[in-house]
C-alpha cells in the first residue's frame, strides 16, 4: 500500500462512523489506483495516440478552415477582453449560440456529471444556452439563472427576487463581504470571492436541475434557498481550509494542528471548542489571533448547518465524501517537491480523489439522488480538469513550492526516467473518457477536444510562442507524433472557445479593478474629509465679542464631532471626479453643505423634536449648552451656508444664483421632512408615507450634494435626472441602513444610542417592514439606484462604491 493509505492501528478502539469514514477512503483509494494503472498502460502502450489522432481526424472538419477559406473569410474577432462586444459580435456571426450551448454542456458534464447525449440533458443544454443568451443579450434584464459575475450586487439580488429567496441572497451578500474583509494579506481576496461564488453556483445548479416546471413555486423557493446557504457553508472550505493550509501564513506545527481539528470535526460531528483552536495558534503570539477566530466562528457555524440538513446525520454521503476529499487534500498539501522518490501512486491517486471530490460533494451536500451514472462519470472525469488547471499553473506551482504531476515531472525527470509525462497522461484521460466512459459518443468527444485545444491555445499566448515551444519539447517528448497533430491544431483550430473561460477573465479583471477602485474611494473619502474637517471651524471674530464668540464656539462643537462628512465629500467627488472640476473653487461649496447639514441635525436633536442627548458620538448642543443657544447656533449657522454659497468663484453669476435658488429650494423641502416626521409620531404610517418622509428627510440632502456640482459643471438634463434617481433611491436605501442599525446596531459603533427610533415610537422602515422587510426594501433600492449608476458616465461610476458603502457601513 502506498504512503496515501489511511491505516487504523488495530489495538486502538474506533468508533462506527470514524471506521466508515476510513474504509470510504480506502475504498477510493483502491479505485483510483485501479484507474490510474489504465491510464499508465494505455499511455506507455501508445494506445491512447492512436484513437486520439482518429478522433483529431474527424474533429478538425468542424474546426480547422482550409486555406483558402481562412484567406477569404475577412477581419477577426475583437478582443475577447471586450466583454460586451466580443458577445455581440459572436452574435453578429453567427457563433454565439453554437459558443453557448458548446460552454453549457461542458459545466453539464463538469459540475452535473451528466452525459451529453443523454436526450433529457441535450433539452436542459439548450434551454440553459436560450436562457443564457438572453440574459447576456437583454442588457440588464433579469438572469434566468444564478449570475455568478459577482461583482454585480444587482445582479445576484434580483436573481434572488425572481426565485423568492431574496433573504438568502440578503444573507450571502453580508457573509460575502465578511469573507473578503477577512481574507489575509498574501492571499487574494479575488480568486477566494471567485472560488466561493462558484461552488454556491455549483450547489444551486445542482439543485435547480433536480426540479422542472412541475415543481411548485414555494418548494423551489424552499430549495435554492437552502441551496445557497449550503453552497457558501461547504465553499467556505476554499478560502479558509484549502488555501489557508496551502499558503505561508501558518506556520508547519499550525498546519498540522489545524488539520487534526478539521478532520476531528468531520469524523466526530462537533465543532472543536474555541480553547482547542486557541491552543493550537498560541505559539504565533497571538498573530493571526483576530483571523482564527473569526474562522473558528465561521466554519463552526457552516459545519453545523451542514450537518443540520443532512438526512442520515454523520453516515450521510456528505460526510463521507467530505473525508475522502479532505485526506485527500491533507495528503497531496504534505509531499515535498525535493523528495525525488515519489512513485506515480504517490503522485496521482490523491489528484484523482480531490478532483473528483468537488464535485461528487457539491452534490451530495444537497442530498440529491442519483442520477444513473453520476458518481462514476464525475469520478473519472475529474482528473482531467485538474491535469488542465496544473499545466496552466506549472511555473507558478513551481516558483511556490507546490507538488503537482507538472511539477514533480519538471524537477526530477532527468534523474527519473520512469516518470511519465502528466502532459501524457492528460491525453491518455481524454482518451479514456472519450471511448470508455462516455462510450464514444461525438458531442462528447467535440466538447472535450474543444476544451483541451481552447487551454493550449490559451497557454500559447500567454507564455509567448518561444517559451511555450520550449514548454511542449519537454512534455510530449515522449508522444511526436500525435503532439505534431495537436500543435497542428494549436494554431489552425476556430471556434474552441468557452464562455466560463471568458466570465472568469473578466470577473478576476472586474472584481480586481472594482477592490482597487473601491479602496481608492475610500482613500478619497478619508482625504477629502480631512480637508474639510480642517476648513470648517468659524473664525471667531464677532462684532459682539462675548456673545458672539459663545455662539461661535457653540456651532464649531457641532461641527467638530465624528461627523462622516458624507455630503460634502460626495459633492467634491462629483464634482472633480465626475466633472473634472478644480477643488480649490468648491470649497465654499463643501463648507455650505455641512453647514446646512450640522445646523439640521442641530434642530433635529432638540427636545421639542427628536429630543435626542447624544450626536456624532458626544452630547448634543442643546444638553452641552442649552436650547436657545442650539437654536441661535443652527440659524447661525444656516447664514454661514447661504455666505459661503456667495463666495463661489469661476463660475457664471447667473449658475451661482440658479444654484442659491436650488439649495434654498431644498432647504424648505428637508423643513417639510422634518415636520412630517414630527407630525407623523406615533402613528402607524404605510410605506408610501415614509417613502414620502424618508425623501425629504434624507433623499432631498443626497441630491443636492449631486445636483449642485453638476450645475456648476452645466451637465446635460438627462444626466441630472440619472443623478436624481440615483439620489432617491440612495437615499432611502441610506435611511434604511439607518433604522435597521437603529435596530440592531452598538451605541459604540453607530454614535448615539441603538434603540432610540422605538423610544421615541417613530415609525421606520423597521417598524413598518419588520427587519427582513426592511432588508428587502433597501436591496430594491439600491438596484434601482445601481440602474442609475449604469447609465451615467463612465467617470461618475464611482457613485456605485458610495451606494456599497450605504448599504453595507457599520455606523
Amino acid at each position: 500500500m502506498s504512503s496515501t493509505s489511511v491505516t487504523v492501528d488495530p489495538a486502538e478502539p474506533i468508533d462506527p462512523i470514524e471506521r466508515r469514514a476510513k474504509e470510504a477512503y480506502r475504498r477510493a483509494e483502491r479505485r483510483a489506483a485501479e484507474y490510474l494503472e489504465e491510464l499508465i498502460a494505455s499511455v506507455r502502450g501508445k494506445t491512447y495516440a492512436a484513437a486520439l489522432t482518429e478522433d483529431f481526424r474527424m474533429w478538425k472538419k468542424k474546426h480547422v478552415r482550409p486555406w483558402p477559406a481562412r484567406l477569404l473569410r475577412g477581419g477577426g474577432s475583437p478582443d475577447n477582453r471586450d466583454y460586451d462586444r466580443y458577445l455581440h459580435w459572436m452574435e453578429t456571426a453567427g457563433k454565439l449560440d453554437d459558443y453557448l450551448e458548446r460552454s453549457v454542456s461542458y459545466l453539464y458534464m463538469r459540475d452535473l456529471g451528466r452525459a451529453l447525449n443523454d436526450p433529457d440533458t441535450q433539452r436542459r443544454v439548450r434551454h440553459t444556452a436560450a436562457g443564457l443568451k438572453r440574459s447576456l443579450l437583454s442588457g440588464g434584464d433579469p438572469q434566468e439563472g444564478m449570475p455568478t459575475d459577482g461583482f454585480d450586487t444587482a445582479a445576484l439580488y434580483r436573481w434572488g427576487q425572481q426565485e423568492g429567496i431574496e433573504d438568502a441572497v440578503i444573507w450571502m451578500i453580508a457573509k460575502m463581504k465578511r469573507v473578503s474583509e477577512n481574507i489575509p494579506e498574501g492571499l487574494s481576496a479575488e480568486h477566494a470571492q471567485r472560488k466561493l461564488l462558484k461552488i454556491i453556483a455549483g450547489v444551486v445548479l445542482h439543485t435547480r436541475e433536480e426540479m422542472d416546471e412541475r415543481t411548485p413555486k414555494a418548494e423551489r423557493s424552499r430549495r435554492l434557498d437552502e441551496a445557497v446557504r449550503l453552497g457558501y457553508s461547504y465553499g467556505l472550505t476554499y478560502p479558509f481550509v484549502d488555501d489557508l493550509l496551502d499558503s505561508t501564513l501558518l506556520t508547519d506545527e499550525e498546519k498540522e494542528r489545524y488539520s487534526d481539528l478539521i478532520r476531528g470535526a468531520l469524523l466526530s460531528g462537533a465543532v472543536p471548542k474555541w480553547d482547542e483552536w486557541n491552543h493550537a495558534f498560541e505559539s504565533d503570539g497571538g498573530r493571526n489571533l483576530d483571523l482564527i477566530r473569526y474562522i473558528h466562528s465561521e466554519l463552526g457555524e457552516a459545519f453545523l448547518y451542514i450537518k443540520s440538513r443532512q438526512a442520515d446525520g454523520l453516515g450521510s454521503l456528505f460526510f463521507e465524501q467530505a473525508y475522502v476529499f479532505f485526506e485527500a487534500q491533507d495528503t497531496d498539501r504534505r509531499k515535498v517537491l525535493a523528495h525525488d522518490g515519489y512513485d506515480s501512486r504517490q503522485l496521482y491517486v490523491p489528484v484523482i480523489l480531490k478532483s473528483s471530490g468537488s464535485r461528487l460533494i457539491a452534490r451530495s451536500v444537497g442530498q440529491e439522488g442519483e442520477d444513473g451514472g453520476f458518481e462514476r462519470r464525475t469520478f473519472f472525469y475529474g482528473i482531467y480538469n485538474q491535469l488542465a488547471d496544473d499545466f496552466a499553473d506549472l511555473f507558478d506551482d513551481l516558483e511556490a513550492g507546490a507538488v503537482t504531476p507538472y511539477t514533480y515531472y519538471w524537477k526530477h525527470r532527468g534523474q527519473r526516467p520512469d516518470l511519465q509525462s502528466p502532459f501524457e497522461m492528460y491525453w491518455g484521460v481524454i482518451a479514456y473518457l472519450i471511448r470508455d466512459v462516455y462510450d464514444g459518443d461525438a458531442y462528447t468527444r467535440e466538447v472535450l477536444l474543444d476544451r483541451a485545444i481552447n487551454g493550449l491555445k490559451r497557454a500559447r499566448q500567454r507564455l509567448g510562442i518561444p517559451r511555450y515551444e520550449e514548454l511542449m519539447n519537454v512534455l510530449a517528448a515522449g508522444m511526436p507524433e500525435l503532439n505534431a497533430v495537436i500543435q497542428n491544431m494549436v494554431r489552425r483550430a476556430e471556434d474552441v472557445e468557452f464562455f466560463d473561460k471568458l466570465l472568469r477573465d473578466r470577473m478576476l479583471t472586474e472584481m480586481k479593478r472594482d477592490r482597487e477602485d473601491r479602496e481608492r474611494f475610500r482613500t478619497l473619502l478619508s482625504e477629502v474629509r480631512a480637508e474639510i474637517d480642517a476648513s470648517l471651524p468659524i473664525p471667531s471674530d464677532s462684532n459682539v465679542p462675548h456673545v458672539g464668540d459663545s455662539l461661535i464656539d457653540a456651532a464649531n462643537y457641532s461641527l467638530a464631532g465624528s461627523g462622516k462628512r458624507l455630503r460634502p465629500v460626495l459633492a467634491h467627488l462629483v464634482a472633480t471626479e465626475g466633472y473634472g472640476l478644480e477643488a480649490a473653487k468648491l470649497r465654499p461649496l463643501l463648507k455650505s453643505l455641512e453647514y446646512l447639514h450640522t445646523a439640521s441635525l442641530i434642530f433635529d436633536d432638540l427636545p421639542s423634536q427628536d429630543d435626542a442627548d447624544t450626536r456624532r458620538g458626544r452630547q448634543t448642543l442643546h444638553t452641552r449648552y442649552d436650547g436657545a443657544t442650539a437654536e441661535l447656533s443652527g440659524l447661525l449657522l444656516i447664514q454661514q451656508g447661504v455666505r459661503e454659497q456667495s463666495r463661489l468663484q469661476g463660475f457664471k453669476a447667473e449658475t451661482v444664483l440658479e444654484l442659491m435658488h436650488y439649495s434654498a429650494h431644498k432647504a424648505e423641502e428637508l423643513c417639510m421632512g422634518q415636520a412630517l416626521d414630527l407630525k407623523s409620531r406615533g402613528r402607524k404610517l404605510t410605506l408610501e408615507r415614509l417613502n414620502e418622509i424618508c425623501f425629504y428627510k434624507t433623499g432631498v440632502a443626497f441630491e443636492a450634494c449631486l445636483i449642485m456640482p453638476a450645475m456648476l459643471a452645466n451637465a446635460p438634463q438627462d444626466q441630472l435626472k440619472l443623478l436624481e434617481k440615483f439620489a432617491y433611491h440612495a437615499g432611502i436605501a441610506f435611511q434604511i441602513r439607518d433604522d435597521l442599525l437603529d435596530a440592531e446596531g452598538e451605541a459604540l459603533l453607530l454614535g448615539k444610542p441603538a434603540g432610540q427610533d422605538a423610544a421615541n415610537g417613530s415609525s421606520t422602515f423597521v417598524t413598518v417592514l419588520g427587519l427582513g422587510g426592511a432588508k428587502r426594501a433597501m436591496w430594491d433600492h439600491y438596484c434601482d439606484a445601481a440602474d442609475a449608476v449604469r447609465e451615467l458616465p463612465e467617470s461618475l461610476r464611482f457613485l456605485k462604491h458610495l451606494l456599497d458603502y450605504l448599504v453595507q457601513r457599520e455606523r
